[in-house]
């Protein structure tokens, strides 16, 4: 009898001591060392860190609070960080101090395993400096360093663009790119966009205009788009318009071209006078035949596009409609196209005097 009450006691003392087991393993697992940040924390690195600048960045940035301990368990699990990567990182709240050490290290590709892209977007800018500025928002590489490796010669020729043409190189949308992203790494990207945009397809559209070059075509693009911002189905007609002018030898004389020279001077100027249209300058279409030796623009591809699938037209002018929709009178008459500008002129008179 004492026997089975020994024998029951003792497992009892098993069945308890499983189960103590389970649950110590389950507590062991739950409890492993993890990150103290109560929210989601946005980590920049502008360059690759060594393993102690990382630690420093992660406490100063409340993501952990004890840099000793950290690097222990560095050394215990044998956590290799001699290869770290700059760049964003997004941590999560309580994530393990394992995984988030192993996410800084470097994968095949040279960016961090937790590495996360920026969004990179240039819309509306009108040359190189203005692209600039807007980049350095986004990614590591200030506005200074990019336009001195665009404009640098050793760029240009590498990618066979002039000063005037290399605009043509950037078509502006959103792109995701690394936040450690340089200058020298940003125009690759770039030139990796446009090498993918034109295509044997537009290629041959772009020969069937009589157009030799791509920046050609977006020299033309960014007139267009400079000269209608607004409603796009003009696009195509524009560009008619203009390959019209061309390919008769007639100057394109387009306003945006002369403003373009004056700089930001005329910015928000709305009545523009014989005295703007006489500036000397080789964008100025009243003076010069044929295209201004680049863009006017950094011109978004869609406006491209429409230069690429111009309307087959036979007009040779165009005026602003004398309202505010924005849109265009076109025609191929010169006594129409006196009588359209009579009458903007005519009305934007009118809107002045009113305004006063």
């Amino acid at each position: 009898m004492l026997k089975k009450i020994v024998l029951v006691g003792l497992v009892g003392v098993l069945i308890i001591a499983f189960f103590k087991r389970e649950q110590l393993m389950a507590l062991f697992s739950d409890s492993a060392p993890r990150t103290v940040n109560t929210s989601q924390t946005r980590i920049l690195l502008d360059e690759d860190p060594t393993f102690d600048m990382l630690l420093d960045k992660l406490e100063h940035e409340g993501v952990i609070d004890d840099v000793e301990a950290v690097k222990t368990l560095v050394e215990e699990e044998k956590i290799n960080v001699s290869y770290l990567a700059g760049g964003k990182y997004i941590i999560l709240s309580g994530t393990k101090l394992t995984d988030l050490i192993e996410g800084f290290q470097k994968g095949s590709n040279g960016e961090g395993k937790s590495e996360v892209e920026v969004n990179v977007i240039f819309n509306t800018c009108r040359d190189i400096y203005d692209l600039s500025g807007n980049i350095s928002k986004c990614i590591v590489a200030d506005s200074t360093s990019i336009v001195n490796y665009i404009l640098d010669q050793k760029t240009l020729n590498k990618y066979g663009f002039t000063t005037e043409q290399i605009p043509a190189l950037f078509l502006p949308k959103q792109y995701k790119m690394p936040y450690d992203t340089d200058a020298e790494e940003f125009v690759a990207f770039m030139a990796k966009q446009f090498k993918e945009f034109w295509n044997e397809e537009r290629i041959s559209k772009m020969k069937a205009l009589g157009l030799s070059s791509q920046s050609k075509v977006t020299t033309l693009a960014s007139i267009v788009y400079s000269e209608q911002g607004r409603v796009k189905e003009e696009w195509p007609i524009i560009a008619g318009l203009y390959l019209n002018r061309l390919n008769r030898g007639q100057k394109l004389q387009s306003d945006p071209t002369f403003k373009f020279c004056w700089g930001h001077e005329l910015d928000g100027v709305q009545r523009l006078t014989k005295k703007h249209r006489e500036i000397i300058c080789d964008y100025n279409t009243y003076n010069i035949v044929g295209l201004p030796p680049g863009p006017i623009c950094i011109t978004p591809a869609s406006i491209v596009d429409a230069v690429l699938n111009a309307a087959s037209v036979d007009y040779i002018y165009m005026c602003a409609k004398p309202d505010y929709s924005g849109g265009h009178n076109f025609t191929a008459s010169d006594r129409q196209h006196i009588n359209n500008a009579n009458a903007y002129q005519k009305w934007l008179a009118e809107e002045i005097k009113n305004k006063k």
